[in-house]
């Protein structure tokens, strides 16, 4: 469920800013488009001719790791926790995001011409020296800058990249650096493609269009380097890629959203969402997959679940997120506590929103259980 390509949906607006979208190049965090859309206003960015999720459809791979330019928005969106032999631990997030321009799939009469922009976000979490480093980049698909490819697969931004580096899609290199810091890094799988909701079809809200397409690869064994401060550590653990694309996903009735991506000692996996409402008198959306050691997988009932947030963290830049969490699964026996390694993990994008590597400590049927993940929360600094 993960749509942070909130800035995504400004870069329209930054073109215009910028004289038009021949003109537009890169830059970070522009002051003056910042925070103006509200996280509902940016998810559904409307525009002539794109077309709505709306019905289930049939997944072709590799195909689909590739753009859908016929809807509006769309991302690839890696996360992960990494531990180095010297004891550091590293929480990234490396993310691509498309939005459409036009629909209009006529010939370019110039090769400056864009029909889609690309922003991505690079984060880094040093959990050792409770540091949080935070990088975003915009460009146009025009003049090889950016774009995205299904076979071979690749995402790029500048050389900021997502690729295969065999004729099939595994295993994904993933490559990008800004100032000193740095990630190389090398995923493989450890089980198949996880289609969420109604395989692969992703509600968002009770209306039609407010759906998108998505689908998971939880659990990919990951090793490489992240290089820090000009010191390189080699660094291994598990990755998790989400892959979404749609024209519109939230109502009018939700501000916000709060997303958990789990990975358990016991070999399960869990992604859980929960859409929060907009006023006292209105209904959360709740959706979520569990996924076996054996990648087998099933979606979690609305009232499956029991969220329960233990703190707080009043970020600087102003807003209050929760950041400490008990979650629980009845049927699946879980009973975890969910806590932040750092607690300033929000990314001042465009739209400001924290999204951060968690530790995980519970029991699974009575038995001791840990784990680790990733946390999106948004809506909370709008």
């Amino acid at each position: 469920m993960r749509p942070t390509f909130i800035v995504i949906v400004l870069l329209g607006l930054a073109a215009i800013l910028a004289g038009g979208i021949y003109a537009l190049d890169r830059s970070r965090r522009p002051a003056e488009i910042r925070a103006s859309l509200s996280v509902a206003e940016a998810v559904n960015p409307g525009g002539a001719g794109f077309k709505s999720v709306t019905e289930p459809r049939k997944f072709v791979f590799p195909d689909d790791h590739g753009p859908h330019p016929d809807y509006a928005l769309e991302w690839w969106y890696f996360t992960g926790n990494l531990d180095s032999p010297d004891g550091k631990h590293f929480g990234y997030e490396l993310t691509f995001f498309r939005i459409g321009l036009t629909s209009d799939d006529s010939e370019r009469r110039s090769s400056w011409a864009a029909r889609q922009m690309y922003t991505a976000h690079f984060a880094l979490t040093d959990v050792e020296d409770d540091r949080f480093y935070f990088f975003e980049r915009y460009s146009r698909d025009a003049l090889d800058l950016a774009g995205a490819v299904g076979s071979p697969f690749r995402v790029w931004l500048e050389d900021w990249s997502v690729r295969s580096t065999t004729g099939s899609t595994l295993p994904i290199r993933l490559s990008a650096a800004e100032d000193d810091i740095r990630i190389e890094l090398l995923l493989n799988s450890e089980k198949g493609i996880v289609l969420n909701g109604d395989g692969g079809f992703s509600r968002k809200g009770k209306n039609p269009g407010e759906a998108s397409y998505y689908y998971s690869m939880t659990r990919l064994p990951t090793e490489g380097t992240v290089t820090l401060n000009g010191k390189s550590h080699t660094v291994s653990g598990l990755s998790w890629l989400d892959r979404e694309w749609s024209s519109s996903q939230l109502s009018d009735d939700h501000v916000g959203w709060d997303w958990f991506s789990m990975q358990l000692s016991d070999g399960r996996d869990i992604m859980y969402g929960v859409l929060r409402p907009r006023g006292r008198e209105g209904s959360a959306f709740h959706l979520g997959t569990v996924v076996g050691p054996d990648g087998t997988y099933r979606s979690l009932a609305e009232g499956e679940v029991s969220v329960e947030a233990l703190d707080h963290w009043e970020s600087p830049r102003g807003g209050t997120y929760p950041s400490r969490w008990r979650f629980q699964i009845p049927s699946e026996g879980l009973v975890l506590e969910v806590t932040p390694y750092i607690q300033d993990q929000e990314l001042d994008a465009v739209v400001r929103y924290w999204e951060g590597a968690v530790r995980i400590d519970g029991t699974a049927a009575g038995q001791p259980v840990s784990g680790k993940g990733y946390v999106e929360l948004t809506g909370y600094a709008d």
